[in-house]
């Protein structure tokens, strides 16, 4: 199998200086670069950067995957908007890590093949599917953290080394309001981590309804006149001057959270356990399979009263079918061929039905020498099992 790497950095809230471009450029001649965007294939070789580095110090938004089925990504967005604390809970070993440097909060989100998810030779991503995920952070939605740790439960599951006691003394970090209603990018998250979908069914139980996503233009305008006039100042000059993070985005995230009041998930219910959680997904999957069978039973019992009725109306007038035989094969066309075969089938069934299957031999035999010099229909004749007795 031959290899294959994908990376993809971007720079949303500021496009990269002339002397950072350079930087750039220095650690691959073929990927396509500009002031905001990175992105390279490599079917042999390796990356010569430093990813982390890179998101630490230019990009906000990081994306990798390999064809051996590794996977991660990486987001950039200001430390006052989400701090640490808040997502350091819903850190689980490998799936998603946290840390701050210069007035920002990296998280890293990553999976591994190895932990059950393949590699289909058509999965492909954009990091433009992922991008979102950074406002609706900053906004205080805790859904994409808590995925994270959906996906560390799933492959938690499949290791063989587990303590039972383990999963019943890890408890879920807080929910998150609308896990059974996620946004496209978090869907793709949930996809992106290889999330059982039968454990976010039974996560989502706890979860209350999604927040709207509806943003009041008046509300806003009015909240924006609100704010000191140093501050509207001070955010337009550093816009201007390409010096800081675009405003939008943040001071949208301030809006929405003071409009809810505050951003923080629910604690009221109850955490639950690892291990309740893994139960219920196996009732979740349960209750799916018998539906999947129950839905089989009730389209294979649809197929057969169709078969019933179609053979039913066609033995109201076998002869006429007869002779259909007979003007099909008579067009000497494999078309028609194909159908006249089809029609005897039908009509084998018929006289079996009707208990004179000997009739039906008869037929097929007189039919068989009426016509035995035509070659293709004599083939497809055998290989549908309608020979002479």
């Amino acid at each position: 199998m031959s290899e294959y790497q994908y990376y993809e950095f971007q720079a949303i809230d500021r496009p990269l200086t002339k002397d950072e471009l350079e930087q750039v450029r220095a650690l691959s001649s073929r990927a396509t670069i500009s002031a905001t965007h990175f992105v390279n294939e490599y079917h042999y070789g390796d990356f010569r950067g430093d990813e982390r580095r890179l998101m630490e110090q230019l990009y906000d938004a990081h994306l990798y995957f390999a064809n051996w089925g590794s996977r991660r990504l990486m987001l950039r967005l200001p430390s006052a908007l989400l701090p640490a604390r808040n997502a350091e809970p819903y850190c689980a070993e490998d799936a998603l890590t946290c840390w701050t440097t210069n007035g920002h909060l990296l998280l890293d989100f990553a999976y591994s093949a190895e932990d059950g998810c393949e590699w289909d030779f058509e999965t492909s991503f954009t990091l433009a599917s992922f991008t979102t995920l950074r406002t609706e952070l900053a906004a205080g939605d805790r859904r994409p953290l808590y995925l994270a740790w959906l996906s560390a439960l799933t492959r938690w599951e499949l290791e063989e080394d587990v303590d039972e006691d383990e999963y019943t003394s890890t408890l879920e970090p807080p929910v998150p309001a609308g896990l059974a209603r996620l946004t496209g990018p978090q869907q793709a998250l949930a996809d992106f981590l290889c999330i059982d979908p039968h454990l976010l069914t039974a996560a989502a139980r706890a979860s209350g309804a999604a927040p709207s996503q509806a943003i009041d233009k008046d509300a806003l305008a009015a909240w924006i006149r609100a704010l000191p006039q140093h501050e509207k100042d001070a955010l337009l000059l550093d816009a201007a001057l390409g010096v800081a993070p675009q405003p939008g985005p943040a001071l949208l995230a301030r809006h929405c959270a003071a409009s809810r009041g505050t951003a923080e998930p629910s604690t009221a219910a109850r955490r639950r356990s690892a291990a309740e959680l893994l139960d219920a997904a196996h009732e979740v999957r349960s209750e799916h399979t018998r539906q999947q069978d129950q839905a089989r039973a009730q389209a294979r019992r649809a197929q057969q009263l169709a078969r019933e009725s179609h053979l039913d109306r066609l033995a109201e007038n076998a002869e006429q079918a007869w002779q259909d035989v007979a003007n099909l094969i008579g067009k000497k066309q494999p078309g028609p061929y194909d159908t006249a075969v089809t029609l005897l089938k039908d009509l084998r069934e018929i006289h079996d039905r009707a208990d004179t299957p000997e009739e039906f031999a008869r037929r097929l035999h007189d039919l068989r020498e009426q016509h035995r010099g035509k070659s293709s229909l004599m083939r497809r004749l055998t290989d549908a099992g309608l020979t002479s007795r």
